[in-house]
């Protein structure tokens, strides 16, 4: 079952996007950044039409990836339906970084003089209903007797302020490490891929907020895996990085145990 428009193309006004809704395989996934889609009265926020399409605006490749993944473990899947130039979904309204006013290189001239009681307008508008979702989906498969893993989905530029990265993966956690220390064994022992923890962002970045608020509290296994955006910038790469996540992650939960009712049926 999709609800909601897709996000890669900003169709419709939906505030969310909530895919698979009744999904029973254990797992909930999450694509913070699925949607490059501005709505017109922001006037593209006076960004150019090449910011606005970047890797600052959404995370390239990693819907896809994400509705892939949905499909293989028969999970919900839920997203934001805006960029996160209008609203990190993937931050506190508290922070002032839920409406950037520059990413990377990039001035937003339409956030600069957001202040708090309309960054907060936005929170209301933009992140309530994404979270409504997400704490709906969690909370019914934990009445129904499971223990979802949480897992969120997002990808990374190969090279940020004239750096170039040297991994293809990024292994996140917060507070709970569980599952990402397993799949960073299976990952590195499976080879050909480089992959890292809580790299090229962590904690104190501010960028595990989703695990914080809906897994942590509950105890959930979670994580959030960063994929660097050149493996995944077409169907092929995308199909292929979601087969080689789907193992690992089958592999990962195995080995913790995780399988029926538990969490994901293996």
């Amino acid at each position: 079952m999709r609800e909601q428009a897709q996000s890669d193309d900003g169709a419709g006004r939906d505030m969310v996007q909530l895919l698979n809704p009744e999904g029973k395989g254990g797992v909930v996934l999450v694509c913070e950044h699925a949607s490059r889609f501005i709505p017109e009265e922001f006037a593209n926020l006076g960004l150019d039409a090449a910011a606005s399409v970047s890797h600052i605006a959404w995370d390239p490749g990693a819907w896809a990836v994400a509705q892939q993944l949905s499909v293989a473990f028969d999970a919900p899947l839920v997203a934001p339906a805006v960029s996160r130039l209008i609203y990190d979904c993937n931050r506190p309204a508290v922070a002032e970084s839920a409406v950037p006013k520059r990413s990377e290189v990039y001035d937003i001239p339409g956030n600069m003089e957001v202040g708090e009681a309309e960054r907060l307008e936005r929170a209301k508008r933009f992140y309530q209903p994404y979270r409504e979702a997400l704490t709906g989906v969690i909370t019914r498969a934990v009445d129904a007797g499971r223990a979802p893993v949480v897992i969120t989905i997002h990808s990374f530029t190969p090279v940020y302020q004239g750096q170039k990265r040297t991994l293809d993966l990024g292994i996140l956690h917060d507070s709970d490490a569980r599952l990402a220390d397993e799949i960073l064994t299976v990952t590195n022992a499976e080879g050909g891929l480089i992959a890292r923890c809580n790299e090229p962002y962590g904690p104190a970045d501010g960028v595990t907020y989703t695990l914080a608020e809906h897994a942590v509290p509950r105890k959930l296994l979670n994580v959030m895996i960063e994929i660097r955006n050149d493996l995944i910038a077409d169907q092929t790469g995308q199909q292929t990085m979601a087969k080689r996540l789907e193992g690992v992650l089958r592999t990962a939960l195995e080995n913790l145990g995780v399988g029926g009712k538990r969490g994901v049926s293996l």
